[in-house]
């Protein structure tokens, strides 16, 4: 049984029913931050429940002392549950007659209200979610933009949006996901631009999502709604920076905010999606596109330039006589492509390290990885001074790459190619080259091409693709989102 389909409970009109459901189901007097306010207005029992840590105390004690202030200034005779509505000051006030969802609200930070003898409570929203200021993604850092990103908490977010994004049909459409931990998840997108289709296909998964919890968040929706498998290669992309999420509203993308979670999730995205960086739209396009073909070199080097060095190492006799340098200079007794593997794999221990490490302590362990273990390494023989090379300029390719998801993902795919030509050779690195751009040729993202706008050709996405061109000859949104409203700028006439 799903969580919409568990019965409807309405609320006792008697408060100490209510009571007595919260210690028996909630946890009212033994979980230590759920707190009850009992007061007595006119005779009648007003209780407030609520959740310390979650709620703003300083409002709670201002609206016990609106209700209280009842007493000396009404009659007995007088409508109690009138009254107390017209003293909740707060710009957030709801009614429920749902015991179920009173409770919901309650855990979620806001503090419900009920008066005995009416089964109706009242919702207010005095969150005060614990967490850190927006401040600048240490993952998408930029050297001239805005330095507010994404935190756990969304209404933040969604307020970073919303101030970039003034439009009337800006929506964020509010879910509920997981049996327990009722997690709050938005949809943003613009009405009159989104395409409807993704959108039904977006609330469907969402909907059909039955699990207990999604502590874990984005990451968690994003196996719900893809369902990627075994695939290494990101279907959809993350963003901490809310420029970013505002930039592909805009273009016809609907964004996925995840209570919790300092990223959002951006449908649908292609290959060339997880290539593209804040910082080449924050430069002039010449400059832009010097940058992006920069990066581009950098993920075409961190795929195939160790397997297109070792294919030499192996067959010397493919390089013509003015490139006949590249190669191991000298004899090892360790095969280059266990050395190949050995220093890739030795690169990812650092990188896993450095996350795990603290900063000052991560400075210090790249001094003795790069001159203890790499200078010593080679002076004993265990690896060959080309190999460490070729292996550093990759993993700087892989650095390069603005998706992180894709930087493991092209490292995989590297790693495959290097077996397929240590044991095949040249046909190996010719089919395998083949096979990894079939099957990123057959990838759909949400119904969406992976490899768009190269296959299927789109001339004028390929060079937007190409080239950063600037805004004012951006005049239309991309085909590949399928927008209601494909102009961006009014056609001229």
């Amino acid at each position: 049984m799903t969580q919409k389909q568990v019965e409807k409970w309405p609320i006792p009109k008697s408060v100490n029913e209510i009571e007595h459901y919260m210690k028996q189901r909630v946890g009212l007097g033994v979980s230590f931050d759920i707190g009850v306010r009992k007061l007595k207005i006119l005779r009648c029992d007003v209780h407030i429940y609520y959740i310390n840590g979650l709620t703003d105390t300083m409002y709670i004690i201002q609206l016990i002392r609106e209700l209280l202030g009842i007493n000396n200034r009404e009659k007995l005779s007088s409508d109690i549950f009138t009254l107390v509505e017209n003293r909740l000051a707060n710009q957030s006030v709801e009614k429920t007659q749902e015991l179920d969802q009173l409770v919901t609200e309650v855990l979620s930070g806001l503090i419900g209200v009920v008066v005995d003898g009416a089964d109706t409570a009242f919702i207010i929203d005095v969150r005060n979610y614990p967490g850190r200021m927006p401040m600048e993604p240490d993952t998408e850092k930029v050297v001239r933009g805005a330095r507010d990103g994404f935190v756990e908490n969304i209404v933040i977010n969604t307020a970073l949006v919303r101030r970039r994004i003034r439009d009337e049909r800006l929506r964020f459409e509010m879910h509920k996901v997981g049996r327990r931990s009722i997690t709050d998840v938005a949809l943003a997108y613009i009405e009159d631009v989104a395409d409807p289709d993704l959108l039904n296909i977006l609330r469907q998964e969402l909907k059909a999502i039955d699990i207990d919890g999604i502590p874990m968040a984005d990451k968690t929706l994003e196996e719900f709604i893809v369902r990627q498998g075994a695939n290494p290669y990101p279907i959809v992309r993350y963003t901490e920076r809310a420029d970013v999420a505002a930039a592909h509203i805009l273009e016809g993308h609907v964004v996925i905010f995840c209570d919790t979670s300092p990223s959002v999730i951006i449908t649908p995205t292609t290959f060339f999606h997880h290539v593209q960086h804040a910082e080449e739209f924050r430069e002039a396009p010449a400059m832009g596109t010097f940058v992006r073909w920069t990066r581009f070199l950098g993920v075409f080097t961190s795929i195939f330039l160790l397997p297109l060095w070792l294919l030499f190492v192996l067959e010397p006799s493919l390089l013509p006589e003015k490139l006949s340098f590249i190669g191991p200079n000298k004899q090892t007794n360790i095969p280059i492509v266990v050395q190949l593997f050995m220093a890739d794999f030795g690169i990812e221990f650092l990188r896993i390290a450095a996350i795990h490490t603290p900063t000052p302590l991560s400075t210090a362990m790249g001094l003795i990885a790069a001159v203890l273990i790499g200078q010593i390494a080679i002076s004993v023989g265990l690896f060959v001074p080309e190999v460490i090379l070729y292996v550093a300029v990759a993993g700087i390719g892989t650095f390069t790459t603005p998706s992180y998801e894709l930087s493991v993902a092209n490292k995989i795919a590297r790693m495959l190619l290097m077996l397929a030509v240590a044991f095949f050779h040249l046909p190996g690195f010719v089919i395998g080259c083949t096979l990894w751009f079939i099957f990123l040729a057959n990838m759909r993202a949400l119904n969406t091409p992976y490899l768009w706008p190269f296959l299927p050709f789109e001339p004028r996405g390929f060079m937007q693709i190409i080239f950063r061109q600037a805004i004012p000859g951006s005049a239309l949104r991309p085909s590949i989102v399928h927008p209601r409203n494909r102009f961006r700028q009014p056609p001229e006439g």
